[in-house]
């Protein structure tokens, strides 16, 4: 998988925009088909977050973010160890950000980077929204950290970019 790995970040590096989309698209269609105690693959909700994205009208970057927003759980599969992030916390969101972040700007990798922190975000300020997380999701809540203290909440707000996560 490390090979795998390093092999698409060399593939990326020479890539056109269209070919990028074509080799993310092929490398998360062939490791992105774990459940990890969800209905859908991680394709498949990848492919649902742009969806929605795209029916939003949210900006091109926006649909990115929201279709590579867990190709970390893909980055981090440990072949010694099979991930499943409803047992640990594999920082998903920063290895992902942080790959990608060599082939696209800011207003893709950061709403990447903080949609867990957005996720635990909307949990503290609507309990509403924590009961409406499948079980899966809301494991990987507590493990990812639980509610937001008030001074993560303004932190969380501070951010340029905290809105674009939210959504």
């Amino acid at each position: 998988m490390i090979q795998e790995n390093q092999n698409l970040h060399l593939q990326l590096q020479q890539a056109d925009a269209h070919e990028k989309v074509d080799l993310l698209f092929a490398y998360m269609k062939k490791f992105g088909q774990n459940h990890y105690e969800e209905e859908v693959t991680q394709y498949v909700h990848g492919l649902q977050a742009a969806h929605l994205a795209k029916t939003q009208g949210q900006s091109d970057e926006m649909i990115t973010a929201a279709l590579l927003h867990d190709i970390g759980h893909m980055l981090a599969e440990d072949p010694l160890e099979k991930n499943n992030p409803t047992l640990k916390d594999d920082r998903h969101e920063s290895i992902g950000a942080k790959y990608l972040g060599d082939f696209f700007p800011a207003a893709v990798t950061e709403p990447i980077r903080l949609h867990v922190p957005a996720k635990r975000y909307l949990c503290t300020i609507d309990s509403d929204y924590y009961r409406g997380l499948s079980i899966a999701s809301q494991k990987s809540f507590h493990l990812q950290g639980g509610p937001m203290s008030e001074e993560e909440v303004q932190r969380f707000e501070s951010n340029p970019f905290f809105r674009e996560a939210v959504q």
